[in-house]
């Protein structure tokens, strides 16, 4: 097992300088850049490996589930500069979100595979919304990253591997405001409206433009 991390985060690096990355903003959205203040953020496991390129060494922690393949994604996006943080929805959430909260604290950025580690595929979990209201964040931001040629794996989320030289769609969603309120109808409420906002950046993507 050791040697995978390295070689994974290896073939990252050098499929990653081979795409082409073009960003589309939703009107009243913003992009998020390495100077951007520290945020909660989501996205679709799907598109993880795109997105572990080109957000590489920004600054960011995501949590990561603690299974098997947990370990070697784990042990693979510290090689390109994020920070893991152990556990998920379903195993380890608790502690999984506790880290999440210090981190965003020390002034990391936090992201969360919505759909993540079995899905259902885009379903997003409360875990982001949980994570907001903790440190008191004003929002959480979606975003989705759509390779215009790649293979599709024949997984629970249809993960994506891009081909090389491929053009890549970097979709920003606006984002989804989080109030003062913890109470499990506000939570789902805007639990939805994140999934919601996932959705909205995977179709942009996938269509090149809002």
């Amino acid at each position: 097992m050791g040697v995978v991390p390295p070689l994974a985060a290896l073939l990252i690096r050098a499929l990653g300088w081979t795409l082409r990355y073009q960003v589309i903003v939703e009107p009243g959205g913003f992009e998020q850049n390495k100077q951007s203040p520290p945020g909660v953020y989501c996205f679709w496991h799907r598109c993880l490996l795109p997105a572990a390129h080109q957000f590489r060494n920004w600054k960011i922690a995501i949590l990561i589930s603690r299974s098997f393949d947990g370990e070697l994604i784990s042990r693979t996006v510290e090689r390109l500069g994020f920070t893991a943080l152990r556990g998920s929805s379903s195993q380890g959430g608790s502690a999984a979100l506790l880290a999440a909260r210090e981190a965003y604290l020390s002034g990391s950025n936090i992201a969360f595979t919505a759909d993540g580690p079995r899905g259902p595929v885009y379903r997003a979990k409360p875990g982001a919304v949980r994570l907001a209201q903790m440190t008191n964040a004003k929002y959480v931001g979606a975003f989705y990253l759509h390779p215009q040629r790649a293979w599709k794996f024949n997984s629970w989320d249809k993960f994506l591997v891009p081909k090389p030289f491929s053009a890549v769609v970097v979709s920003f969603a606006r984002v989804v405001e989080i109030g003062n309120s913890s109470d499990d109808a506000t939570t789902e409420r805007e639990r939805s409206a994140v999934e919601g906002a996932v959705e909205r950046a995977r179709h942009a993507a996938e269509r090149g433009h809002w």
